[in-house]
């Protein structure tokens, strides 16, 4: 297909006011026109305007949080009775054994506030093992479908700078011991950012800056890849969520599954209670009627700080981008025109002034839009949550050192400590500061680590030296 002429691209961008993108136009060869001129076809100018021209309604989030209560949350390990908790899990063990689960793993994020010139999911987090948190995930999701005699089949969502290494890394580890041929890998889309004027941002004098769409992009992506009709093909009902820097995620939790099924819900969501009231997460709220999620980045700070009369924060419930959803909920929100809002993020965007130099702003000078894959709450029906111990199933690697949370070495002594306590549960002790790591391999949860401890009458009654069980 020949390239859009100049004449041609102005026309379309002259009435978004967007024509600056062309400035260089005679400086580029031609493949370089080629993409640039792609670009601006793909881009929806109409709807980035419109994004662009809607204000940010701080006013309204600050009235929404004012009305907001937290809604019910159930913790699995707090059922009102063992019977109601063994229930749950063989709902979902049943679902398990019989193939209805996916596992859905978004991994578009890079490493580069961890000092990591790659996909953030090639990271080692092992305490012991040093194994990556693809490693990690991919192991969970095998060990979940051996014991329970089935196939999970496993949809990894890239962005595109990590898409091609990501594909390569696990190519390379054949991954992971995983079928091949139960994995698909699917990118997100893009979208442009623009100035503080609505002016699109060159990143280089042909190509224009875009971003990932957040990972609400993961709805789209699933459908446009075919993903959706693969589960549909598989018999699959329910699909698991969990992000790659959260190698606590409890993959494909049969408890947890099962207390979804049996409350008719089409999204289930977990959260923790926030340990400070900026905390930068989702907070899960119940207002007019729907369960919803202000962003931490949307809510004022005079709402967040809120409390109870006995000191308790009155909007506590903190999401961990851990969801499980019933696959033809997804299939009809991605039928569903403007199933997802964008967000808008201000951020710091180096871009190509109009001499043609890289310009490095020092204050945020751009405006990002993201979708939030937590939008879909509202349109759940019975849509639920369901709090997790942060020291169970929440400890996400985000940050280098000197950073005071969610470092490397936080998460790798949460992983340790989490592994410790489990050895604790099932009668071994563990010496004071010893590394622990279990790998998924070897039991998935306690109560399989239990089984397996029980059934090895060889099993050592105390662990005194770092250990990797495997």
């Amino acid at each position: 297909m020949a390239t859009p002429s100049l004449e041609q691209l102005t026309a379309q961008l002259e009435p978004f006011k967007q024509t600056h993108v062309l400035q260089f136009w005679d400086q580029l060869d031609a493949s370089q026109q080629a993409q640039l001129a792609a670009q601006i076809e793909s881009f929806d100018l109409q709807q980035l305007n419109d994004l662009y021209q809607s204000k940010d309604t701080q006013s309204h989030w600050g009235e929404l949080a004012a009305k907001s209560t937290v809604p019910p949350a159930i913790t699995l390990a707090d059922f009102a009775d063992e019977a109601s908790f063994e229930a749950a899990y063989q709902s979902g063990a049943e679902l398990l054994s019989g193939g209805k689960v996916a596992m859905i793993i978004v991994a578009g994020g890079q490493g580069s506030r961890l000092g990591f010139d790659h996909p953030k999911g090639m990271y080692p987090i092992g305490p012991v093992s040093s194994n990556s948190l693809f490693q990690i995930f991919i192991e969970k999701v095998m060990a979940r479908a051996q014991q329970f005699g089935s196939t999970i089949p496993l949809y990894i969502m890239t962005s595109p700078p990590t898409h091609e290494e990501t594909i390569e890394y696990l190519t390379q580890e054949n991954y992971f011991g995983f079928n091949p041929d139960d994995v698909m890998i699917l990118c997100q889309g893009v979208m442009p950012a623009v100035d503080g004027e609505g002016k699109l941002l060159l990143e280089e004098k042909g190509k224009i800056f875009v971003s990932p769409d957040g990972h609400g992009g993961a709805l789209l992506a699933l459908e446009k890849s075919g993903a959706l009709a693969d589960m549909k093909q598989r018999g699959v009902e329910h699909a698991f969520y969990g992000q790659i820097d959260n190698p606590l995620v409890q993959v494909c939790d049969p408890a947890l599954l099962g207390y979804h099924a049996q409350s008719g819900s089409e999204m289930t969501s977990q959260v923790v209670r926030k340990n400070d009231p900026l905390q930068k997460v989702g907070n899960v709220v119940s207002a007019d009627g729907k369960v919803q999620v202000i962003e931490y980045s949307d809510l004022p700070e005079q709402n967040a700080r809120e409390t109870n009369e006995d000191g308790s924060l009155r909007l506590w419930a903190g999401s961990i981008a851990v969801h499980i959803f019933k696959t033809d909920f997804f299939d009809r929100m991605s039928q569903t025109a403007d199933s997802l809002p964008f967000h808008r993020a201000h951020k710091k965007v180096t871009f190509v002034g109009t001499d043609g130099q890289p310009v490095k702003p020092e204050q945020n000078n751009a405006v990002k839009f993201e979708k939030f894959i937590f939008d879909l709450l509202p349109s759940a029906q019975n849509a639920i949550i369901c709090e997790v111990d942060p020291a169970d199933g929440f400890n996400a690697v985000k940050n280098a050192p000197p950073a005071t949370a969610e470092t490397p070495d936080h998460v790798k002594a949460a992983i340790s400590d989490l592994h410790t306590r489990w050895l604790s549960e099932c009668g071994v002790e563990v010496a004071t500061d010893t590394q622990i790591e279990i790998s998924p391999l070897f039991a998935p949860d306690s109560r399989a680590l239990k089984q397996k401890i029980d059934a090895d009458s060889n099993f050592p009654a105390k662990i005194t030296a770092e250990t990797y069980l495997q």
